[in-house]
């Protein structure tokens, strides 16, 4: 019962008090060792300042608290200690701070005793125990002795062995740098310790290079020293390779100890690798780059896929320290060459052959200094396998900030170039000119690494030669380091000749572009013959210039899309490597062919567009009056017949019908950008244009994603717009415009119902043709009459629509004569441009009308009697055109006395409409989504532009052409729908 009844003020109270502790904020105040006082130490367990005990003080790091001078540790239990200050008779402290002693002379300034140089300080018996008082023991520097103190002062060692043998002194002559005592006469003193910073203009003198040059320098030549030459090396690796004749820099004393070891033998029977010296160079013969680089193939071969599939690049490098101390043996990749912080996977992608890799990044100068304190040094090879013999061949690198008596050499032709071997990623210490724990004044970064394989030409088993690794250097004048950053690139790029190909494409595009100037004449000569003109002149060169701008787009265009495709299925689908992409720089040609592809294309779609919308039309009606009873005329005291007026709706509703039709296409376009769009990106074709062998249509994410190759891009893009826009026509042609609809074939249907044949001359003395002309005699009737019409056409009653008797052809390609052109003209002349008539016209107007009217049926009746032969002096005949006239769309004869009709079933009407011009609109199309793809890298963005421009362009042609309509035919706009 007692527990019950204090059962729920208990529950009530736990729940308040775990509500309080859910609710409660966690803050500490924010203290570093810097903030902490003389008399704190900072507590790593507490992150806190923490006042030290009684004749204490803090630390030299400030993480703990020792003795004060004069005071020595009594006892410690790890977390605090005790101090005594010390007798006056023993005032000093021992080394280790826990006894107290007597010095045998001074005392430092911690309160330790100090000896003179040469002694070593004793404070303990053989047997460890303190004495009451120190002793400074000499060591003995002669022999037999020779030693010296160590570094801490506490014992003996034996001296440097360049020192005389009798003695641990290094008496004048003789020169002590480096703890080394050199002979006289060995290497001059007057040396150069200076880094040239050329980028900033900038010489530093470096602490480390004016501690160590001599040294290092000396110690190489006399003594041989290992180390001592790599750390030389080293040196003439941080100041860029460089050296001139007359300097005595690092690089200068390096090639002096080389010249100097000519004698000796060399390293790895390599004459560029002399015995003790690093191998920094390969010589500074002319032309010796191109040897290198490119006489002998790596014992390697690649394979894309297949049993013998090889994509593996390894690569090894032999790490130095800055002192000349070998490392380790290093995979490279990972972290050492690339900075860039990148997941495993993606840096792994670099070393998978065939895969063009570039990751770039900002780095803060910061986090270099701290992560990168001294340099390291590689010497770069490529592992060539082999088991038990395990061979490695060595990597040449090209510095690109190398100097040859102050010339840049390789940033000139390769023959001039200067290879060099070993190679370092961050330098953050040579730029140090006071002291080497000072803030270094400049550091040099490797800006850009790139490895290079070049394949070895008309290979058929993936050779390649030895891979070039190029190296570029920025130097970097500190200002700030919390704010400043320094961009780094690491790219692995893949090249070829590309000498054959470029000469077979511009082989090809010299006979094509020769066969496009022939055409593009006959083209020309052929104008001129549809335009009655004998005469050259400007207007001629203009138009031949504009027929060869068409031709010649459509030449680049060929070989553009067939180059594209070439290297689109020949470098995804081989096994072994024989082909390798043109690298970016080599596919500035490819991507200019486009570009002129695309204007000449431009050119000749807006000269198109301009004969289309300036296309003389003429609608030409054969329906005559029909006369009907009307009321008796009194005067003649007979009933009088008057003709009922013939109906314009007809020639309203075919002009209607030919302005719907002036922008249909043999395809569709919505359907052309949805679909190809959906290739691209919903079912991953894009991926086929990745710089990597590998045709994989889906890619993971954690995958490392290349760069796309423009040519690829280019080539998938208008291959794929391409087939699709020939399926498109394949479809509409074959199908639906036997089964569904036929739009051109209706119109012709729909001019042969109406009683209006069409007239269309789209040059002076050229154009086609429409018959229209009812087997009926009348259109203009009811609808029982006009199905009765139908019915007798279709069961064969009545005669065919062909202009010709008992034939059906009823569009012809027209020639006509100088003669019947200029009568036209004549005629043509009093049909001026109408706007329309007003509610509210005067009389000047009315007549100007009424003129146009005139002219009109002049025209009409003109046409008309034309087509019956009823001017002997402007008759036409009627023939078929020859096989080789209609593949070049052109005509042989020249119309002179008669004109000619030229049987035309192909409805070749269309040339003056979209519909006829789908070949031109589809290149136009595809090089209008290449251009902006190319320039984006955003297929979106161009299948967004290019239905934009279809619907501008189809803007333009539907205004102009309904004016031009308008203009020609005097049909009032207001009754265009």
């Amino acid at each position: 019962m007692y527990l019950n009844r204090h059962k729920a003020p208990l529950t009530l109270f736990l729940l308040v008090y775990i509500d309080l502790l859910n609710g409660q904020q966690y803050a500490i105040p924010f203290k570093s060792p810097s903030d902490c006082s003389a008399e704190e130490s900072f507590d790593i367990s507490s992150l806190s300042c923490v006042r030290c005990g009684s004749n204490q003080r803090r630390s030299k790091t400030g993480l703990s608290c020792i003795c004060k001078t004069g005071y020595q540790t009594l006892t410690t239990d790890k977390a605090s200690i005790t101090c005594q200050q010390c007798p006056t008779d023993r005032p000093a402290v021992s080394k280790d701070g826990f006894g107290c002693i007597r010095c045998p002379g001074s005392v430092n300034d911690e309160g330790k005793c100090q000896c003179l140089p040469g002694n070593v300080l004793v404070e303990r018996d053989v047997n460890g125990n303190l004495l009451d008082e120190a002793s400074c023991e000499m060591c003995n520097g002669n022999s037999p002795g020779l030693s010296v103190p160590n570094n801490s002062g506490d014992r003996c060692e034996r001296c440097q062995a360049s020192f005389i043998n009798s003695s641990c002194v290094c008496d004048p002559p003789n020169v002590l740098a480096g703890g080394i005592c050199f002979p006289p006469g060995s290497l001059s003193t007057n040396v150069n310790p200076s880094v040239n910073y050329a980028q900033l203009k900038l010489s530093v003198q470096s602490a480390w290079f004016f501690k160590n040059l001599y040294s290092s320098s000396a110690a190489c030549l006399v003594f041989f020293n290992l180390t001592a030459c790599q750390a030389l090396g080293n040196m003439c690796v941080m100041n860029m390779h460089s050296f001139s004749g007359v300097s005595t820099d690092a690089c200068s004393l390096f090639n002096t100890i080389f010249r100097a070891r000519a004698s000796f033998s060399s390293t790895q029977d390599i004459s560029y690798w002399r015995v003790n010296l690093p191998w920094l160079y390969y010589g500074d013969e002319p032309g010796l780059a191109t040897r290198v680089l490119q006489t002998d193939p790596v014992p390697i071969r690649f394979s894309f896929r297949g049993r013998n599939k090889n994509t593996d690049i390894n690569l090894v490098a032999a790490v130095y320290n800055v002192r000349g101390e070998f490392l380790r043996w290093e995979q490279v990749g990972g972290g050492n060459l690339q900075l860039c912080p990148q997941p495993t996977t993606k840096q792994a992608a670099a070393f998978s052959f065939g895969t063009a890799y570039q990751e770039s990044c900002d780095l803060s100068v910061a986090e270099l200094l701290g992560t990168h304190p001294e340099p390291l040094f590689y010497d770069v090879f490529m592992d060539l396998g082999g088991g038990e013999n395990r061979k490695l061949l060595p990597l040449p690198t090209l510095v690109y900030n190398q100097q040859y008596n102050g010339r840049f050499i390789n940033q000139e032709k390769i023959k001039n170039w200067y290879l060099s071997r070993r190679m370092f990623v961050v330098d953050t210490l040579s730029g140090r000119e006071k002291s080497m724990s000072s803030l270094p004044k400049v550091i040099r970064v490797a800006s850009s690494v790139k490895i290079s394989f070049q394949l070895v030409p008309r290979t058929q088993e993936g050779q390649v030669f030895p891979p070039l690794m190029t190296v570029t250097y920025r130097d970097v004048a500190i200002m700030d380091i919390n704010t400043q950053t320094v961009t780094t690139t690491f790219a692995v790029e893949y090249e070829m000749d590309q000498n054959e190909a470029r000469i077979k494409t511009d082989t090809a595009l010299g006979v094509m572009g020769g066969v496009a100037v022939i055409y593009s004449l006959l083209k020309t000569v052929n104008w001129k013959r549809r335009i009655a003109s004998p005469l050259v002149n400007m207007e001629t060169m203009g138009k031949f210039l504009l027929f060869y701008a068409g031709d010649l787009a459509n030449v680049f265009f060929a070989v553009t899309v067939g180059s594209g495709l070439y290297w689109l299925i020949f470098y995804k689908a081989q096994q072994f490597v024989s082909v390798l992409l043109p690298l970016p720089a080599q596919e500035e040609r490819f991507v200019t062919y486009i570009g002129c592809a695309f204007a000449l294309k431009a050119v000749q779609f807006l000269h198109k567009l301009i004969l289309q919308v300036s296309t003389d039309v003429f609608f030409i009606d054969w329906e005559r009056p029909r006369s009907k009873t009307s009321r008796t005329v009194q005067a003649a005291g007979e009933p009088k017949r008057d003709p009922s007026p013939v109906s314009i709706w007809r020639t309203y509703f075919v002009a209607n019908e030919w302005n719907e039709i002036q922008t249909i296409r043999k395809i569709s376009p919505t359907f052309q950008i949805i679909a190809v769009l959906f290739f691209l990106e919903v079912l991953g074709f894009s991926n086929l244009a990745l710089r990597d062998p590998w045709p994989t249509l889906q890619r993971s994410s954690q995958a490392y994603t290349p760069s796309y190759s423009l040519m690829l891009r280019y080539g998938l893009a208008a291959t794929l717009w391409l087939c699709i826009g020939l399926l498109q026509v394949i479809f509409f042609t074959v199908f639906h415009e036997h089964f569904v609809e036929d739009k051109i074939r209706q119109f012709v249907d729909l001019c042969s119902i109406s009683n209006i044949s069409v007239l269309l001359l789209s040059h002076r003395c050229f154009g086609y043709y429409i018959h229209g002309r009812s087997v009926h005699g009348h259109a203009d009737t009811n609808m029982e009459e006009m199905n009765n019409n139908l019915n007798r056409e279709s069961e064969s009653l009545c005669g065919q629509r062909g202009l010709l008797p008992n034939t059906e052809i009823q569009t012809f390609q027209v020639s006509l004569t100088n003669r019947l052109r200029s009568h036209y003209d004549r005629i043509r002349e009093q049909i001026g441009r109408r706007n329309g008539p007003s509610r509210l016209i005067d009389a000047s107007s009315a007549n100007q009308f009424e003129q146009r009217a005139r002219g009109y049926q002049t025209m009409n009746h003109f046409l008309g009697s034309i087509i019956d032969h009823a001017h002997p002096d402007m008759d036409y005949i009627v023939k078929d055109k020859l096989m080789f006239e209609r593949v070049i769309g052109m005509e042989f004869l020249e119309p002179s006395e008669k004109s000619l009709f030229y049987n035309d079933e192909a409805h070749s009407f269309s040339d003056v409409l979209f519909y006829g011009n789908e070949a031109t609109l589809l290149i136009f199309d595809t090089l209008f989504f290449c251009v902006v793809d190319l320039g984006s890298q955003s297929f979106v963005l161009a299948a967004v532009l290019t239905c934009v421009q279809q619907m501008i362009f189809r803007l333009i042609r539907n205004t102009l052409g309904r004016k031009n309509l308008v203009n020609k035919t005097l049909v009032d706009e207001r009754f265009l729908i």
